[in-house]
């Protein structure tokens, strides 16, 4: 079978989720269904040398196509570019590994729609050019042969919003890559922590910064544990900072400020990808107060290093936490302060949601993903 790929996320905003999860299934499927030939369409003439020697050492092909460096280019590569590709290249498959689906396509199509935020969150709507994109895909996306998405929570989420049936939709959860491990190297992490200005021993959070992932309320959760240990065991805050208030983002420096917190939260930034495990890995306890996740790639990270999870009951993360971890209510900060002041100061509690966690992190892997994933293509060609 020759599967072509949609590689947007590879030239463009490869940091995302959308780029991970498209780098992890490239490095995946060939190894697990190497009877495949997956070629890969990008927007570009100009390939970065670090894309081909993935390419080659992963055994998948590149196909660059100009897409051009205009507002409507990614809509032109989706719905145009993309789809002369496929039909260039015979493929019996086309997979868009985002919500990005083309109207026609000359072959099958496999959509994996992550979530619905736009259509599900009102904040996230954004203006008309927007909502007019949101349209195009959710009509597109009923003309897939099969949709794969990350979690059950999502999955039920599609059947309402887009009204695909439940028979098209097929759940397959993401998982931490290799190297969120708990067995670290201090020769290693105490230099990356150090980068940081940091000492092992502290409540962490790495993530977004805009509204749905609810860091005031991780903020207002800090007042009711700070006065016990937030002197000894500060709460760091990773991640870019937004520049300035907006709909989807305010100045959280300043609200630790009015919130009376600012000398136990430490707020450091940009973090390298590199260096993330190393910064779990020095943490007591990792606090996610997302109010919705199609899935919640982060808090399965910080359990695959070892790191008890306090999060919420938004979305998919009671799939990724189980019963591994704190699920308290977005909105109810006290009882999430509570349970990250309790995982510090409570050996037995932290060190049996340690292991929970590392039991509940092995669940998940991309071996298994793939391999789902390789699974549905063939469903999907059966389907024609």
């Amino acid at each position: 079978m020759r599967v072509a790929l949609n590689g947007w996320f590879l030239i463009h905003d490869s940091h995302t989720g959308s780029g991970q999860y498209l780098r992890a299934l490239l490095q995946w499927l060939p190894r697990v269904a190497p009877e495949h030939d997956y070629q890969v369409v990008v927007p570009t003439q100009a390939l970065p040398p670090a894309l081909t020697a993935d390419a080659q050492a992963h055994g998948y092909a590149l196909v660059p196509v100009k897409a051009g460096d205009s507002n409507l280019a990614k809509v032109w590569f989706e719905q145009v570019g993309f789809p002369r590709a496929v039909g260039r290249l015979k493929a019996d498959l086309a997979h868009i590994p985002y919500w990005g689906p083309p109207l026609t396509s000359p072959a099958p199509i496999v959509v994996t729609v992550h979530d619905l935020i736009p259509r599900l969150l009102p904040e996230y709507r954004g203006g008309k050019r927007v909502q007019l994109y949101t349209a195009l895909v959710s009509a597109a996306t009923g003309g897939a042969a099969l949709v794969l998405t990350d979690s059950n929570a999502s999955a039920h989420d599609i059947t309402e919003q887009l009204k695909v049936p439940a028979e098209k939709i097929r759940t397959v959860y993401l998982a931490a890559g290799p190297q969120y491990t708990p067995r670290g190297e201090w020769q290693v992490d105490d230099p990356i922590r150090l980068k940081y200005g940091l000492e092992e021993g502290y409540v962490l959070y790495l993530g977004g910064f805009d509204r749905r992932k609810n860091v005031r309320g991780l903020l207002s959760a800090w007042t009711w544990a700070a006065g016990s240990i937030g002197q000894g065991y500060p709460l760091v805050i990773g991640g870019q900072l937004p520049a300035a208030n907006s709909p989807h983002y305010e100045d959280y420096p300043a609200l630790a400020a009015e919130l009376k917190v600012a000398d136990t939260v430490k707020f450091i930034g940009p973090v390298d990808e590199a260096d993330k495990p190393a910064l779990y890995r020095g943490a007591l306890a990792f606090g996610y107060p997302s109010r919705y996740e199609g899935f919640g790639l982060p808090p399965l990270e910080a359990m695959a290093c070892g790191v008890p999870v306090v999060t919420t009951t938004g979305g998919a993360l009671p799939e990724v936490l189980g019963s591994a971890g704190y699920l308290v209510p977005a909105d109810d900060t006290r009882t999430f302060g509570a349970a990250l002041l309790t995982i510090v100061v409570e050996p037995t509690v932290h060190d049996d949601l340690r292991a929970r966690g590392l039991a509940q992190a092995q669940q998940f892997s991309w071996d298994k993903a793939a391999r789902q994933t390789a699974a549905a293509y063939a469903a999907a060609l059966e389907t024609k």
